[in-house]
């Protein structure tokens, strides 16, 4: 099984560092590989580290930090060969850089799958950056490369500025999903796909990560293309923040299916990987009805739904 690799960025000041020790608080028991170029750009609260071990770090309940200077490809590969195996790795990009062409590196390294691109942005300051002459491109274009855009800061301004902003980015970048900053339960469901248990697999009473948020999750009972599925679940007119699952083919293979926002990503998995698979939207979720429907005409049914 590939490992999900996730990339974060936004300039500086957006808030990466907040959200990146927030994902790491709250890991679950999930191993979380957090990569950036220099420890003294990711500054990981002191209450979580455990140990330092000369370019890693360790951090309470399972996951590390590593520090990879220019060798990205080689830390991320450091990171697979680990035993246990992180279950997710995050790479922190620098306030300067395009994720986009991180994330473009990654089809060089074996073992690892793209999970998709997270941007960063301060509700307050992002429209005002993209307009400044030294720092516009820079930041239109990490913006562009975006699956999921989370505004940042959202508690230091009105509710009409909020929405301004929202309606300038879809403007701007019409396929992304555009999210508050998660709470510390729900962050690593929704940024890194990150579900414990991913199917939701037990029959006991749903689990509700947000009001903001819904979760649907599924079980397999009948083959289907996972790429199809994909594919559809993967529309923007079906509101997904993000899915993840697994879905057995009608020649028996299994494929782990990665959603983030409208980007979608298919690969193989071991045969007697469960065939489960949970959604996550915004509510309200006009298009709820519409994917039950698609998943039930692709061979799943409903195991438990957040309320």
């Amino acid at each position: 099984m590939t490992t999900p690799v996730t990339v974060i960025g936004g300039y500086l000041g957006a808030g990466k560092t907040t959200l990146i020790n927030r994902m790491l608080r709250h890991a679950d028991g999930q191993r979380i590989a957090v990569l950036v170029n220099e420890f003294g750009a990711l500054s990981i609260d002191e209450d979580l580290i455990l140990a330092q071990d000369g370019d890693v770090i360790s951090i309470a309940g399972g996951c590390i930090c590593c520090a990879f200077g220019d060798n990205l490809m080689g830390a991320i590969t450091d990171m697979t060969a680990r035993t246990p195996r992180p279950d997710h790795i995050v790479i922190e990009a620098s306030g300067v850089a395009i994720p986009g062409s991180i994330a473009a590196t990654l089809s060089l390294v074996a073992g690892v799958s793209f999970a998709g691109t997270v941007v960063l942005a301060d509700v307050e300051t992002v429209e005002a950056r993209a307009r400044d002459k030294y720092l516009s491109d820079t930041i239109l274009r990490q913006l562009d490369g975006a699956d999921l855009v989370v505004l940042t800061k959202t508690d230091l301004v009105d509710s009409a500025d909020i929405a301004r902003v929202e309606d300038w980015l879809n403007a701007l970048h019409g396929s992304a999903r555009i999210l508050h900053a998660p709470n510390g339960t729900e962050i690593n469901a929704l940024l890194l796909g990150v579900i414990a248990d991913p199917a939701v697999a037990d029959t006991g009473p749903p689990r509700d990560h947000s009001a903001a948020y819904e979760a649907l999750a599924f079980q397999q009972t009948a083959p289907t293309e996972a790429a199809i599925l994909a594919e559809r679940l993967a529309h923007p007119d079906l509101g997904l923040i993000r899915a993840k699952g697994f879905a057995r083919q009608p020649d028996g293979d299994m494929r782990e299916i990665q959603i983030a926002g409208a980007r979608w990503q298919v690969t193989a998995v071991a045969p007697d990987t469960p065939g489960n698979l949970v959604c996550i939207a915004l509510r309200p979720w006009p298009a709820k009805a519409r994917c039950i429907e698609i998943m039930a005409g692709h061979g799943y049914a409903p195991v438990a739904q957040s309320r």
